[in-house]
């Protein structure tokens, strides 16, 4: 079966049982010919060296990429074995991906926010202790370290992913990362525009443009899923980014944030306990629903498996370099692959790596 590099996934969407879920899925999204398995980390049973691992030990062919873990969780040699690690393990299909985090959860745990220097050095010690370099009493953005090395062994270059949101993240996406993925529910202007923009920061850093891939994180969301079920994958999902950083979410998208006050002030949401789309009923969600505008959910594949396959083509048209079908399971995504593979344009996506920072 051909692979459509172009397509990927997130493993373990939502709030998984176990983590052993895991298996079956990437074993199936290959089988099902998907180009790629996006693993997001949770400080819980989402730890993402562990099933990043797992990932590349039960498949062949799929690429795999970290979307997102945060650099300064691990020492960065702890990191840049991983990522090796993993590059060796899957013989090259693995892109570390590295993104910015959530700032009240950060706050809470007493780690620092991230900024963008910091990001920025820190990929430049990621690519030169893969390439078999002795870094020296570095003091950078990223920390102070007096000796930083894999040892003179290695030479490797292992393509990176950025989880990017804001302007500044998109630039330095383009500037010095090999793929950026975007966030869920963009509108397709947002997405328009920050395509763009990692294209222009690409070119600026004297980059090729098309060497970085851009994905889009869509949300894909059949109508031959229960009601249940639809419902908490969007407006559950939508509810609880909303939650994190909604302020972001509304400013990027340049919705009315009167909207999300509204939202905030609601008697049900200011009393919430927990993520909504973990923790709230159907029936609760129901209310939710009544809060949130239909032209923010819009953004999002639904409807029929035809249809959902129109709105994912539509994203490639918007200059995206890839779709991650965002929030559901392969086998939940069955019917609309199936629908993709037959509409899917001939020769257009030959030559994309299985790498999704390839």
């Amino acid at each position: 079966m051909e692979r459509m590099n172009e397509l990927g996934f997130y493993t373990l969407a939502g709030a998984p049982r176990t983590p052993r879920d895991l298996i079956a899925e990437v074993r199936r999204a290959e089988a099902l010919g998907l180009g790629s398995a996006f693993i997001s980390e949770r400080f819980n049973i989402k730890e993402a060296a562990t099933l990043s691992g797992a990932a590349g030990a039960v498949s062949n062919e799929i690429g795999i990429a970290t979307a997102a873990t945060n650099h300064n969780t691990r020492h960065p040699m702890v990191t840049a074995a991983f990522a090796m690690t993993m590059h060796r393990l899957t013989e090259g299909r693995f892109s570390l991906g590295l993104g910015r985090g959530i700032a009240p959860m950060f706050a809470a745990y007493g780690l620092p926010a991230i900024r963008t220097a910091e990001i920025e050095d820190f990929v430049d010690l990621m690519r030169r202790i893969w390439r078999g370099e002795v870094v020296v009493g570095h003091d950078g953005p990223a920390g102070k370290y007096p000796l930083l090395t894999m040892g003179p062994d290695y030479n490797e270059h292992i393509p990176m992913t950025f989880t990017a949101f804001g302007p500044n993240s998109l630039a330095l996406g383009g500037r010095v990362f090999d793929a950026v993925v975007l966030h869920t529910f963009f509108t397709d202007e947002t997405t328009a525009r920050c395509v763009t923009a990692v294209k222009q920061a690409a070119e600026q850093a004297g980059r090729d443009p098309a060497s970085v891939r851009v994905w889009s994180c869509f949300a894909t969301v059949g109508d031959h899923l229960p009601e249940a079920l639809r419902l908490k994958k969007t407006v559950g999902r939508m509810a609880t980014y909303l939650q994190a950083y909604g302020d972001l979410l509304v400013k990027t998208n340049r919705w009315d944030p009167s909207v999300l006050q509204r939202f905030r002030q609601d008697e049900f949401i200011a009393g919430f306990r927990g993520a909504l789309d973990t923790s709230a009923t159907a029936e609760e969600l129901e209310h939710v629903a009544t809060l949130i505008p239909g032209e923010w959910l819009a953004p999002a594949a639904t409807g029929s498996a035809e249809r959902c396959v129109e709105k994912v083509q539509g994203q490639f048209e918007l200059g995206c370099d890839g779709v991650i079908l965002h929030g559901a399971s392969p086998d939940e995504l069955e019917p609309i692959l199936q629908a993709y593979r037959q509409a899917r344009p001939a020769g257009r996506f030959d030559g994309l790596a299985a790498n999704p920072a390839g």
